[in-house]
C-alpha cells in the first residue's frame, strides 16, 4: 500500500529521518514504535505532507495505481485516500460534531456532501452528540471525533499517531476494536504510532521499531520480544 524509500527530512541543520525504508503492506496494521524522539511523529507528518523531505520517495497505492506522494500537497494526498489523526486531535473545539466531521468532506475527491452512516456505525456516541460542540466532548469522544473525521474521507490507508494518549482505556479498547473492524471488513490498511505494548500487540499485525530517525527492528508482531523491547523501548 506504501512503499517508503530512502526518506531524508531535517529540522534546519538537524537531521531528522536517515535514508528511512519501511513498507507498509495492505490490508495491516504496522505499529511504528520507538522511544521519545526518535522521528516517528516526523515520518507520519512527511506522509501526510505535513514537513518537507529532503530526499527519498513515498510510493502510495492509489486507486488509479502507484502515486508518488512527495510530488503532491496535503490536499492532494488526502483526495488520494490517506487520512491522518494527528497526536493530540486537533477537532475544532467551538463547532458541533457534525460540523467537525464535514470539514473533512472537503478531501474527497467526489464531492460527496453527506456524511458516511458507517461513521456514526463505528461511533455511535458520535451521533448521539452531533449537535454538540466539539470542545464540550470528553478527551475519548474527541479522539473518535478525529478518527471520525478522518474516515468521512473514505481513506484506503489510515495513519493514527499514538490514538491512545491521555484516555480512558475503555475508549482505547474501542478504538483498537474499530481498527480492527475497518481492516477486516473494509479492507482498510493502518499505519500507527504507538507507546502502549498491550495495544500494540493486541490491534496490530506489524512492528516496526525507530531508533535515531530510523528503523531498527521490525516483524510480525509475535515477534516482538522481549529483548527487543529492553534494548529499544524501555526507559
Amino acid at each position: 500500500m506504501l512503499a517508503i524509500e530512502q526518506l531524508n527530512q531535517f529540522y534546519g541543520e538537524s537531521h531528522t529521518l536517515w535514508d528511512l525504508d519501511l513498507d507498509v503492506p495492505k490490508g495491516q496494521c504496522t505499529c511504528v514504535m520507538g522511544r521519545n524522539g526518535v522521528g516517528k511523529t516526523t515520518l507520519m507528518k512527511a506522509i501526510m505532507g505535513e514537513v518537507a523531505v529532503k530526499s527519498g520517495a513515498l510510493r502510495f497505492q492509489a486507486e488509479g495505481g502507484e502515486v508518488e506522494l512527495t510530488k503532491k500537497a496535503i490536499e492532494a494526498r488526502s483526495r488520494l485516500g490517506v487520512g491522518f489523526v494527528p497526536q493530540g486531535r486537533q477537532i475544532f473545539p467551538m463547532l458541533t460534531v457534525e460540523e467537525n466531521l464535514r470539514t473533512g468532506l472537503a478531501a474527497r475527491g467526489d464531492g460527496l456532501k453527506k456524511i458516511p452512516a458507517r461513521i456514526y456505525e463505528l461511533f455511535p456516541v458520535l451521533e448521539e452528540m452531533k449537535h454538540r460542540r466539539g470542545g464540550d466532548l470528553s478527551g475519548g469522544q474527541q479522539q473518535q471525533l478525529a478518527i471520525g473525521r478522518a474516515l468521512v474521507i473514505e481513506p484506503k490507508l489510515l495513519i493514527l499517531d499514538e490514538p491512545g494518549e491521555g484516555i480512558q482505556p475503555n475508549i482505547v479498547a474501542q478504538i483498537g476494536q474499530v481498527i480492527r473492524q475497518l481492516i477486516e471488513e473494509d479492507g482498510l490498511t493502518v499505519l500507527l504510532v504507538e507507546q502502549k505494548l498491550p495495544f500494540a500487540r493486541k490491534y496490530a499485525d506489524r512492528f516496526v521499531i525507530m531508533d535515531r530517525g530510523r528503523p531498527v527492528a521490525k516483524g510480525e508482531i509475535g515477534e516482538l520480544s522481549q529483548e527487543l523491547i529492553k534494548t529499544h523501548l524501555t526507559v
